[in-house]
């Protein structure tokens, strides 16, 4: 098959579709496939062009043999609506530009949402490429955009809504991260192919067993030091104002600390709480190298993911989980829905904590922290679970195969 992936986020971007993406096409690629990536020039999540791509129009390169096409992107650190709608729709314009002169036809295009908007650019390439559209979905974009308040106008919603189901009904397979998100999308249409397309882990990058945890001692951390990690996008809706006031609860326990990696829009509100609480006990980095994140993980004794409590977040799986649990470093989960019944009900992983509950989550730390068989016990359930359920490897296969099964029904 010949596959071209539109995408506005991709490596050397860091983040969630970035990696997933990445690794189905290095997949796709050795398992014979010709696969193509359109996608932006990198600035995610400081909203900055990379000094390597700055200037530039388009721009074309080669990462790990798969041929990487870039276009122009409108970036601003500006968060109001318009500053928005201009980065994507800067992408939208200039990805169809860029993707109405490859050369050659694709079996599939599979487009990346949110942004919803690229929609638009898809389906146009598709039909010039004469490509059948996969339209994935790894947020449900408004809905989500509405509930989390970053968009209010009324006619935009509307708009938006009629968009999203005007891009199912074009495409020929939509698939999406969880299954929450399949099921929203068959109560709203009756589209024949739906494809639960889950995130997943490398087991072999993300393996224990060949890392030391350097990365403790390097920083300054000591042996018995008990380090809870947060690392991921620094934004609005992972609620993590909640991890400062849990470090408040426990600043009795001088052994308990607490470290954040990442960047994004709230840091900045988060490192002036910390100040306003007076402790001691939270330290933050910036975004670390993808290659470096395995011995970084494996530093820490358990992980906290947490998000907002609103209803939007009962069908999410924030994907730092599967990477944790492969290091044997169970998650203090605080999302309810179906991340807490796939990991904490089934897989036995880790602990879930109400989210946005500070005192609930500083009930679950002191848990592990004082338990060290519970510790070690979940530790060990994490690693197989993930093993067994969400292996990147079996994850491409099933998907080439049914690809190629849609393929022949033609």
């Amino acid at each position: 098959m010949k596959i071209l992936i539109l995408t506005q986020y991709f490596p050397p971007e860091t983040g969630a579709p970035q990696n997933r993406l990445f690794e189905i096409a290095l997949r796709l690629k050795r398992a014979g496939d010709q696969v193509h990536v359109l996608t932006a020039m990198p600035n995610y999540p400081k909203m900055r062009i990379f000094d390597n791509y700055r200037g530039k129009l388009f721009f074309k390169e080669e990462i790990e043999g798969i041929k990487v096409y870039r276009s122009f992107i409108y970036t601003s650190k500006n968060r109001s609506i318009i500053a928005r709608l201009l980065n994507y729709f800067s992408f939208v314009f200039s990805s169809f530009i860029y993707g109405f002169f490859l050369r050659g036809k694709y079996d599939y295009l599979i487009c990346e949402s949110p942004p919803l908007f690229l929609g638009i650019s898809a389906l146009l390439i598709s039909k010039i490429k004469n490509a059948s559209l996969v339209f994935n979905v790894s947020d449900l974009w408004p809905e989500s955009a509405e509930k989390l308040g970053i968009i209010s106008n009324k006619f935009l919603l509307k708009w938006s809504e009629k968009l999203e189901l005007h891009f199912y009904r074009k495409s020929k397979i939509v698939s999406g991260q969880t299954q929450g998100i399949i099921a929203s999308i068959k109560a709203r249409t009756d589209h024949n192919h739906t494809y639960w397309l889950p995130n997943g882990v490398d087991p072999e990058i993300f393996n224990p067993d060949n890392y030391s945890g350097v990365w403790r001692k390097n920083m300054g951390f000591n042996e018995d030091d008990f380090l809870l990690l947060y690392a991921g996008i620094i934004g609005y809706a992972q609620g993590l104002e909640v991890i400062l006031q849990a470090a408040q609860i426990l600043k009795g326990y001088p052994q308990i600390k607490f470290v954040l990696i990442g960047d994004g829009p709230e840091k900045e509100m988060l490192l002036n709480l910390k100040s306003s609480l007076d402790i001691s006990n939270v330290f933050f980095y910036s975004n670390q190298e993808k290659k470096d994140m395995p011995d970084i993980i494996k530093s820490f004794n358990a992980t906290i993911v947490p998000l907002k409590k609103i209803p939007l977040f009962l069908g999410a799986i924030p994907s730092k989980i599967f990477e944790n649990l492969a290091m044997k470093v169970p998650v203090i989960l605080g999302v309810e829905g179906e991340a807490k019944e796939i990991f904490i009900d089934k897989g036995k992983a880790g602990l879930a904590f109400e989210p946005e509950n500070a005192q609930d989550l500083a009930d679950k730390i002191l848990a592990f922290y004082l338990n060290p068989d519970l510790l070690r016990n979940t530790a060990e359930n994490g690693r197989k679970y993930v093993l067994e359920y969400f292996n990147r490897d079996k994850i491409a296969k099933d998907f080439r195969d049914y690809l190629y099964k849609v393929k022949e029904e033609k």
